[in-house]
């Protein structure tokens, strides 16, 4: 039996790899100053092209990515979105999420340009200070979205506390 994607949206439903493995697929569409979807990070284990405008970008379980939604219309931003999810296995918990099939942990979820500006500028950080921010620990992004959300500024992440994350994660904690 041959699984294939859906007519109307392109994506497959809860997409496998030849191994078989669930992927999480995320739908990227560019509109040049009108309907903008990224990735700002996240290691993809597969590419589709769909469109001349359109991708979709499938991730491992257990991976984790920022998917960044922006629209606009001639007198500016009209909608901004970053989500940091998560990808999930077969059969486990999940949350929907706008343009990822079937959804994922989310780990932080931010509306507002203003915001999702803050967001990025935390992301920033981590990289400079040499850590994937794929790779951190999910409960930073929890701690962003809170704090963001709080109106205060979050708590640097760097190389120590990646490091005590790591020392956490290898003993089972």
């Amino acid at each position: 039996m041959s699984v294939r994607p859906s007519p109307a949206t392109g994506f497959m439903p809860f997409a496998r790899a030849l191994s078989g493995e669930p992927r999480t697929e995320v739908e990227l569409t560019w509109i040049e100053k009108r309907h903008e979807q990224w990735l700002r990070f996240g290691r993809a284990a597969g590419e589709r092209i769909v469109s001349r405008r359109t991708r979709i970008v499938s991730f491992r379980p257990g991976a984790v990515f920022a998917f960044v939604r922006w629209s606009g219309n001639d007198y500016g931003t009209v909608y901004s979105r970053i989500d940091i999810v998560q990808a999930v296995g077969k059969d486990l918990p999940y949350t929907t999420v706008p343009f990822v099939q079937p959804g994922g942990e989310v780990l932080l979820s931010i509306r507002g340009w203003p915001k999702v500006e803050q967001v990025l500028a935390a992301i920033d950080p981590v990289e400079v200070g040499g850590v994937d921010p794929c790779d951190v620990s999910p409960d930073h992004w929890r701690h962003v979205a809170g704090r963001i959300a709080a109106g205060a500024h979050p708590r640097p992440y760097g190389r120590e506390r990646h490091d005590a994350w790591l020392r956490c994660k290898a003993l089972g904690l």
